[in-house]
């Protein structure tokens, strides 16, 4: 048996109030939520909704919990997330293999293997069970996708910024947590595309190199990257982790304003090479919002209101109040809108 992460019962009873007082993460940040509709309410019939993630433990999927304790806490309906205690596409298979046999009414995944998740998937749709997804536009074992944005567009992004950190030439890699991570080969796809294009001066200077999400992996790849080809100066992270792992080498190395870095991070984990200037940018999305946001479409779904899920849905979330439906052939693929960019000028606005 899994063992569900769930709310205190005075916690559970605070959120339920009305109007005002829904709101969450007074540890974390505030999220307004008054605006989640009400219609997917337990109403005396709990729904079991679990969300598997990539990895347990790390500061992006520590803030996702908070979003789906706080969609239980919202509804009356039971939420809880699971994940393997490291990267590892079996692990994640076995958690939903659990889930299956307990009867769990949905299950919002964020996959680490694509490829790997798709037959278990297969199977828990066969016997009922509502599947939606999260970073993994090409999965096709699912009721649902929602996206936080373009993948492509983020990616780009990125490039854009450390294309300009290195004056626009120079040699740079690229992080992935997996080959097969969907997700974050997009983001990589649209910034190569776009340094192609606006930085012709720069070149990849190695394969995309894989570091399971784990910033120790990041700070060993990299340094490793580094020894074998001196010349590299830009470093784009697809992961969350590579924030620290990039800053942990740049400072110990003393490469600042020699090694540049842009990509994907928490304050919580890169906060103090921005501080430092080891690092200049980093970029994200809410990962409590994209909990919140897996969770009501599987309540909506599991509650006859799929006619519901469609381009224009309005999920009462910030960056998720109109929905796109970019692939005219996969209308069930959703995305919002919106990520943020964080430097050391903007750092104190964010504290997760």
């Amino acid at each position: 048996m899994i063992t569900r992460r769930q709310f205190s019962a005075t916690t559970l009873a605070a959120g339920l109030m009305a109007g005002t007082a829904r709101h969450a993460f007074s540890a974390l940040g505030p999220i307004d939520v008054t605006k989640v509709r009400k219609d997917i309410d337990a109403n005396g019939k709990k729904l079991s909704i679990a969300t598997v993630v990539k990895v347990d433990g790390i500061a992006w999927f520590d803030r996702m919990r908070e979003g789906v304790k706080e969609f239980g806490a919202l509804t009356g309906n039971d939420t809880w997330m699971v994940g393997p205690s490291h990267t590892d596409a079996a692990e994640q298979v076995q958690l939903i293999e659990n889930l299956i046999a307990q009867g769990v009414d949905a299950i919002c995944i964020v996959p680490f293997s694509v490829e790997a998740v798709e037959p278990v998937l297969k199977k828990a749709r066969d016997r009922g069970i509502v599947v939606v997804a999260h970073e993994a536009s090409n999965l096709n074992n699912t009721d649902f996708i929602i996206e936080a944005f373009d993948n492509k567009a983020y990616g780009a992004k990125l490039m854009s910024v450390l294309g300009k950190e290195m004056g626009g030439q120079g040699e740079y890699v690229a992080t992935v947590g997996s080959l097969t991570s969907q997700s974050h080969n997009e983001w990589v796809d649209g910034a190569i595309a776009y340094q192609k294009e606006h930085f012709p001066k720069m070149k990849m200077a190695m394969d995309r190199i894989e570091t399971y999400d784990d910033a120790n992996q990041d700070y060993t790849k990299l340094k490793e990257a580094l020894t074998t080809d001196p010349h590299i100066t830009g470093i784009l992270g697809a992961p969350m982790p590579t924030s620290a792992g990039a800053g942990r080498l740049i400072a110990e190395r003393g490469l600042k304003g020699k090694v540049f870095f842009a990509g994907t991070g928490l304050v919580s984990v890169a906060g103090q090479y921005l501080k430092t200037g080891d690092i200049d940018y980093i970029q994200f999305w809410d990962p409590a919002a994209a909990g919140l946001a897996m969770n009501i479409l599987a309540a909506m779904a599991i509650k006859g209101k799929r006619g519901e899920i469609k381009e224009g849905l309005d999920l009462g979330l910030p960056g998720y109040e109109h929905l796109i439906t970019p692939v005219k052939d996969k209308p069930n693929l959703l995305y919002g809108a919106g990520w943020v960019g964080v430097t050391r000028d903007n750092m104190s606005e964010y504290n997760f």
